[in-house]
């Protein structure tokens, strides 16, 4: 009988997490970053019929970055626990920190018991009755969350993106602002990204109890034309 090839723990950890970043880094990338009026989340998304930007539930959206059938996978399990939840207790007791730790051991669980990780990294937002309620989780491929506070930067060339975001954010900017900061920080120098490349959407408190409204490309041209 032969004896299987052993693999330390931690080399088997650090493949995976190489396996993922790598899916990862190939896609496009996304940003979320708070304004005035709640938070604005640009992706650089050329196509019109599939949406890394998704509404899970009265003030909570969700976006993806990665491979799409998977982070879509994810989502339509968030809307699934939001509306249980919702439906079992009360709207007011859906939040986007219960739904960031779900989905954290989601993930944590493929990644440490599953031959291949999820190549995806995912953010839940939620907008508060006040800016100082409005929260940002980044949940990792491994299932690491990071609660961010000012904006967050999801996939490939993230460290670059946050740079960017970095030299130009400012508090209670209007919508306009924050849209072609983000997008700004998304293209680069060396590219310029137009309406038709990106997909946005927004969480204002302003919107009524649904708080999630996507933009139009008229709008968003708009916002990058001023």
């Amino acid at each position: 009988m032969s004896m299987p090839f052993y693999v330390a723990p931690e080399q088997v950890m650090k493949d995976r997490a190489d396996y993922a970043r790598k899916g990862i880094a190939r896609g496009r990338a996304l940003v979320a970053v708070r304004y005035d009026d709640g938070v604005a989340l640009v992706a650089e998304n050329p196509s019109n019929t599939l949406r890394k930007i998704s509404e899970i539930y009265d003030r909570i959206a969700f976006a993806g970055v990665g491979k799409y059938n998977e982070f879509d996978q994810l989502r339509v399990a968030g809307v699934r626990a939001a509306d249980l939840k919702g439906f079992q207790y009360s709207r007011d007791d859906v939040d986007a920190r219960s739904l960031a730790n779900q989905y954290a051991q989601i993930l944590g669980q493929i990644f440490t018991h599953e031959m291949k990780p999820m190549e995806v990294e995912i953010l839940v937002a939620e907008v508060g009755v006040t800016p100082e309620r409005d929260q940002l989780f980044h949940i990792l491929y491994d299932g690491t969350v990071m609660d961010e506070r000012r904006w967050s930067v999801l996939g490939g060339d993230a460290e670059a993106i946050s740079a960017r975001i970095d030299a130009s954010w400012a508090a209670d900017q209007p919508l306009e602002v924050a849209v072609k900061e983000a997008t700004a920080a998304l293209s680069g120098p060396d590219r310029t990204l137009v309406a038709d490349d990106l997909e946005v959407a927004v969480l204002s408190r302003s919107n009524g109890r649904r708080c999630f409204k996507r933009l139009s490309d008229d709008v968003v041209a708009a916002a990058l034309a001023g």
